[in-house]
This record gives C-alpha cells, structure tokens and sequence, in this order.
C-alpha cells in the first residue's frame, strides 16, 4: 500500500460557540474562541490517500487531480470566509476543527474514489496553529 499526501493552506475565520449556552458558559468552555467577532486562523489541510499505484502511469493518484478537487471542494469555499457564515456545509455546526475535519471527509472522501478507483482517502490532518491540529481516518 503506497500513501501520497496533498497539503493546502488557506485562512478562515471561525466562532466556537453553542448557541444553546449562555454567554458565560460559552466563555467557560471555548474561552477566547467564543468572542463574538470572530477570530481566524491559517489552516493547512493534509490529505492522504491509499492505494496501489496504477500500472499504467505509476501513480495512486494524480497529485494534481487530488489538488484541484480539494481546492474545488474545498479551499474555494472556505479561503477568506467565516465558518459561521458563509460556509454552507458548516451551516449549524458548532465550527470546531473537529467538526470541520469530519465535515471535509465526508464531502470529498466520496470524490476520490470516483476519480481514482484504485484510491481511498487515509486520513485528513487539520493544523489550526502551530500548537495543534485534529486527525481524521474515516
């Protein structure tokens, strides 16, 4: 099995909060990510893929066809706009990068194995800052 990896970057601005909660419980639990007027981050997004190489070109996946499909699917949608907001696909969810990850995985995991039938998605890594970043593998 060979594993091939795609990283993209973009900046997103987000509000972690639960609007079920009242401020002071938001703040509790989120701290500085419930305020109010949003904060941003610089994002990267790790997308691995698994397979076997096709024998015909040598590739699981052409890198670039995995590239386009993530900035088509993603990236367009997310690069300088707020989760909250103006992400359909984050439309009444608590926008943690958690959630975000799983969101990600379900939009593009379908995609993969449509353009490349030899490929799966392995794995989404999401750094939020330099200190952390989610997994995800499906």
């Amino acid at each position: 099995m060979v594993f091939i990896t795609r990283v993209e970057n973009f900046n997103a601005a987000h509000r972690v909060f639960n609007p079920k909660w009242s401020k002071e419980k938001n703040d509790e639990i989120f701290g500085r990510c419930a305020n109010e007027y949003f904060h941003g981050h610089n994002f990267e997004l790790f997308v691995t893929v698994r397979g076997i190489p096709n024998p015909e070109m040598g590739y699981v996946m052409d890198l670039k066809v995995l590239g386009d499909l993530v900035k088509k699917e993603i990236i367009d949608k997310v690069d300088h706009r707020n989760l909250n907001i103006d992400v359909d696909f984050m439309q009444n969810v608590i926008p943690s990068c958690e959630n975000f990850i799983l969101k990600i995985w379900e939009i593009i995991a379908p995609k993969i194995s449509e353009i490349a039938p030899n490929a799966t998605l392995h794995s989404l890594k999401l750094t939020e800052t330099p200190k952390h970043y989610v997994e995800y593998f499906g």
